[in-house]
Protein backbone atom coordinates (compact mmCIF):
# COMPACT_ATOMS: atom_id res chain seq x y z
CA UNK A 1 0.00 0.00 0.00
CA UNK A 2 2.98 2.39 0.92
CA UNK A 3 4.02 2.00 -2.69
CA UNK A 4 0.71 2.92 -4.08
CA UNK A 5 0.84 6.44 -2.02
CA UNK A 6 4.26 6.99 -3.08
CA UNK A 7 3.29 6.81 -6.84
CA UNK A 8 0.82 9.14 -6.30
CA UNK A 9 2.09 11.66 -4.38
CA UNK A 10 2.93 15.28 -6.30
CA UNK A 11 6.28 15.52 -7.62
CA UNK A 12 9.10 17.61 -6.00
CA UNK A 13 8.29 21.45 -6.11
CA UNK A 14 12.52 21.76 -7.31
CA UNK A 15 11.77 18.94 -9.76
CA UNK A 16 8.72 20.29 -11.21
CA UNK A 17 10.45 23.97 -11.42
CA UNK A 18 13.31 22.21 -12.96
CA UNK A 19 10.59 20.57 -15.84
CA UNK A 20 8.90 23.83 -16.18
CA UNK A 21 12.60 25.73 -17.44
CA UNK A 22 12.87 22.53 -19.85
CA UNK A 23 9.48 23.21 -21.28
CA UNK A 24 10.10 26.51 -21.62
CA UNK A 25 13.42 26.86 -22.93
CA UNK A 26 12.54 23.58 -24.71
CA UNK A 27 9.38 25.20 -26.75
CA UNK A 28 11.43 28.66 -27.21
CA UNK A 29 14.06 26.99 -28.98
CA UNK A 30 11.80 25.37 -31.20
CA UNK A 31 9.90 28.40 -31.68
CA UNK A 32 12.76 30.46 -32.44
CA UNK A 33 13.78 27.38 -35.05
CA UNK A 34 10.64 27.11 -36.61
CA UNK A 35 9.79 30.78 -37.09
CA UNK A 36 13.13 32.03 -37.53
CA UNK A 37 12.59 35.80 -37.39
CA UNK A 38 9.40 35.83 -36.41
CA UNK A 39 10.17 34.37 -33.55
CA UNK A 40 11.30 37.35 -32.05
CA UNK A 41 8.11 38.85 -30.67
CA UNK A 42 6.89 35.17 -29.47
CA UNK A 43 10.95 35.25 -27.63
CA UNK A 44 10.35 38.89 -26.38
CA UNK A 45 6.76 37.79 -24.65
CA UNK A 46 8.65 34.87 -22.51
CA UNK A 47 11.23 37.07 -21.65
CA UNK A 48 9.08 39.47 -20.43
CA UNK A 49 7.05 36.93 -18.17
CA UNK A 50 10.65 35.65 -16.63
CA UNK A 51 11.08 39.56 -16.20
CA UNK A 52 7.95 39.74 -14.00
CA UNK A 53 8.58 36.54 -12.28
CA UNK A 54 11.81 37.71 -11.70
CA UNK A 55 11.25 40.90 -9.86
CA UNK A 56 7.96 39.68 -8.14
CA UNK A 57 10.33 37.05 -6.43
CA UNK A 58 13.09 39.69 -5.86
CA UNK A 59 10.16 42.00 -4.31
CA UNK A 60 8.86 39.57 -2.12
CA UNK A 61 11.24 37.69 -0.68
CA UNK A 62 13.31 40.62 1.00
CA UNK A 63 9.67 41.47 2.28
CA UNK A 64 9.78 38.03 4.06
CA UNK A 65 12.59 38.29 5.33
CA UNK A 66 11.41 41.39 7.51
CA UNK A 67 9.03 39.48 8.84
CA UNK A 68 11.37 36.52 9.66
CA UNK A 69 13.88 38.70 11.41
CA UNK A 70 11.22 39.44 13.85
CA UNK A 71 10.71 36.36 14.95
CA UNK A 72 12.45 33.56 17.23
CA UNK A 73 14.97 31.43 15.01
CA UNK A 74 13.43 28.32 16.95
CA UNK A 75 9.47 28.77 16.09
CA UNK A 76 7.14 27.25 14.14
CA UNK A 77 6.76 30.56 12.26
CA UNK A 78 10.61 30.95 11.94
CA UNK A 79 10.70 26.95 10.08
CA UNK A 80 7.70 28.12 8.18
CA UNK A 81 9.65 31.31 6.64
CA UNK A 82 12.52 29.20 6.23
CA UNK A 83 10.24 26.64 3.67
CA UNK A 84 8.91 29.90 1.88
CA UNK A 85 11.80 31.14 1.16
CA UNK A 86 13.77 28.74 -0.26
CA UNK A 87 11.00 27.80 -2.30
CA UNK A 88 10.69 31.13 -3.83
CA UNK A 89 14.47 31.51 -4.42
CA UNK A 90 14.49 27.86 -6.36
CA UNK A 91 11.57 27.60 -7.84
CA UNK A 92 10.75 31.03 -8.65
CA UNK A 93 13.90 33.75 -8.33
CA UNK A 94 16.50 31.52 -10.19
CA UNK A 95 14.65 30.05 -13.17
CA UNK A 96 13.42 33.52 -13.62
CA UNK A 97 16.38 35.22 -13.79
CA UNK A 98 18.31 32.41 -15.56
CA UNK A 99 15.50 32.55 -18.34
CA UNK A 100 15.29 36.53 -18.14
CA UNK A 101 19.32 36.60 -18.67
CA UNK A 102 19.36 33.98 -21.46
CA UNK A 103 16.60 35.53 -23.68
CA UNK A 104 17.17 38.82 -22.68
CA UNK A 105 21.13 38.39 -24.24
CA UNK A 106 19.40 36.57 -27.36
CA UNK A 107 17.01 39.65 -27.66
CA UNK A 108 19.48 42.07 -27.62
CA UNK A 109 21.90 40.38 -29.77
CA UNK A 110 18.82 39.32 -32.60
CA UNK A 111 18.51 43.41 -32.57
CA UNK A 112 21.83 44.68 -32.46
CA UNK A 113 21.32 46.81 -29.41
CA UNK A 114 25.00 45.14 -27.48
CA UNK A 115 26.64 48.21 -28.24
CA UNK A 116 23.96 51.01 -27.82
CA UNK A 117 24.67 52.93 -24.98
CA UNK A 118 21.00 52.61 -23.28
CA UNK A 119 21.71 49.13 -23.31
CA UNK A 120 25.40 48.65 -21.76
CA UNK A 121 23.44 51.01 -19.46
CA UNK A 122 20.61 48.55 -18.82
CA UNK A 123 23.42 45.86 -18.54
CA UNK A 124 25.06 47.35 -15.56
CA UNK A 125 21.61 47.83 -13.96
CA UNK A 126 20.40 44.30 -14.57
CA UNK A 127 23.52 43.21 -13.25
CA UNK A 128 23.69 45.30 -10.16
CA UNK A 129 20.03 43.57 -10.02
CA UNK A 130 21.91 40.30 -10.16
CA UNK A 131 24.04 40.70 -7.94
CA UNK A 132 21.64 41.58 -5.31
CA UNK A 133 19.98 38.31 -6.32
CA UNK A 134 23.00 36.80 -5.00
CA UNK A 135 23.10 38.90 -1.77
CA UNK A 136 19.08 37.76 -1.24
CA UNK A 137 20.23 34.02 -2.03
CA UNK A 138 23.28 34.28 -0.03
CA UNK A 139 19.98 35.67 3.07
CA UNK A 140 18.47 32.17 2.53
CA UNK A 141 21.05 30.38 3.64
CA UNK A 142 22.28 32.80 6.85
CA UNK A 143 18.32 31.77 7.71
CA UNK A 144 18.00 28.47 7.01
CA UNK A 145 21.22 28.37 9.03
CA UNK A 146 19.49 30.60 12.15
CA UNK A 147 22.21 32.73 11.32
CA UNK A 148 21.11 36.02 10.37
CA UNK A 149 22.59 39.13 11.57
CA UNK A 150 20.74 41.66 9.88
CA UNK A 151 18.08 43.20 11.30
CA UNK A 152 13.92 43.85 10.23
CA UNK A 153 14.81 47.94 9.41
CA UNK A 154 17.59 47.26 7.13
CA UNK A 155 15.57 44.49 4.94
CA UNK A 156 13.03 47.07 4.82
CA UNK A 157 15.39 49.47 3.36
CA UNK A 158 16.94 47.16 1.14
CA UNK A 159 13.16 46.05 -0.33
CA UNK A 160 13.68 49.25 -1.96
CA UNK A 161 16.57 48.37 -3.90
CA UNK A 162 14.87 45.89 -6.67
CA UNK A 163 11.96 48.18 -7.01
CA UNK A 164 14.90 51.49 -7.65
CA UNK A 165 16.67 49.36 -10.83
CA UNK A 166 13.26 48.57 -12.07
CA UNK A 167 12.46 52.00 -12.40
CA UNK A 168 15.51 52.38 -13.94
CA UNK A 169 15.82 49.38 -16.41
CA UNK A 170 11.92 49.96 -17.64
CA UNK A 171 13.54 53.65 -18.07
CA UNK A 172 16.19 52.57 -20.46
CA UNK A 173 14.06 50.35 -22.44
CA UNK A 174 11.09 52.11 -23.38
CA UNK A 175 12.45 55.38 -23.46
CA UNK A 176 15.99 54.56 -24.91
CA UNK A 177 17.29 57.91 -24.06
CA UNK A 178 21.09 57.79 -25.27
Amino acid sequence: MSADVSRSAPANPAKRAAIAIVVTVALTAAAMYVMGDAAYLWVKAVHVMAIIAWMAAMLYLPRLFIYHAEVDPKSDTSQTFKVMEKRLLRIIMNPAMVIAWVLGLWLAWTAGFLLSGWFLAKLALVTALSAMHGYLSAAVRRFAEDRNTVPARTWRILNEVPALLMVGIVILVIVKPF
